[in-house]
């Protein structure tokens, strides 16, 4: 699912869709337009709105990537850590005190800070993520399924109907406990409805009533 779109309403006769050089996507409606046809119009412009996100991140520059100084800002399940850096021989990453203290034996050594970091986000990821997962299934289903996370560029998360298994772009991690927890049951919920229909809406609603609040939170960029 396409999950980065913002919505604006504003007193216009038709839609525009706009995909930005930074890749994120703007969508403005009249307001007057249903819930329900903005995600069909979303989901038919699916393909169009990927191109055109291939085509920027191939254009982007390696400037706003991390450069894993002191003082660089980390996020951790919603919260900003500061990044502080140790000369030590016992390599790692632990958050203290509001600070990811990262400990390593080459302070310059641009590629062993970012594996550590790297390595970091993914093991708590596979952890927190899980946790969460687990306390949400049984809303939908008694057994539990499979359940997964990866690398994903352009998804929240993937449901795979027949195969009854989710899973979760490692990069939930950085996003608060109740994005995550909106993901989930966005997912969980198509464990029922394999498409995204009125009827897949009006279950999600009832699952989880202030999912649209959770879902723009989830795609702030900040």
């Amino acid at each position: 699912m396409i999950e980065n779109v913002k919505i604006i309403r504003k007193k216009i006769k038709n839609m525009y869709l706009v995909v930005n050089p930074d890749c994120s996507i703007v969508l403005k409606v009249p307001p007057h337009v249903s819930d329900e046809y903005i995600h069909s119009f979303i989901k038919k412009k699916e393909n169009w709105i990927k191109k055109h996100l291939d085509n920027f991140e191939s254009l982007n520059t390696n400037s706003a990537e991390k450069r894993y100084v002191d003082g660089e800002i980390f996020k951790y399940l919603g919260e900003n850590y500061v990044l502080k850096i140790h000369l030590s021989k016992k390599e790692g990453l632990e958050i203290l005190d509001g600070y990811f203290n990262l400990h390593i034996s080459e302070i310059d050594d641009f590629e062993k800070k970012k594996k550590i970091i790297q390595k970091f986000y993914r093991k708590h990821a596979e952890i927190e993520l899980f946790e969460i997962f687990k306390n949400s299934y049984m809303v939908v289903t008694k057994n539990i399924p499979d359940f997964a996370v990866r690398k994903m560029k352009k998804r929240w998360g993937s449901c795979s109907f027949h195969k009854n298994k989710i899973i979760l772009n490692e990069r939930l991690i950085e996003k608060p406990k109740e994005c995550i927890e909106y993901v989930v049951f966005h997912e969980l919920a198509h464990l029922k409805y394999p498409n995204h229909s009125k009827e897949f809406y009006n279950y999600l609603t009832e699952l989880m009533p202030d999912w649209k609040n959770r879902k723009i939170k989830l795609n702030e960029i900040c």
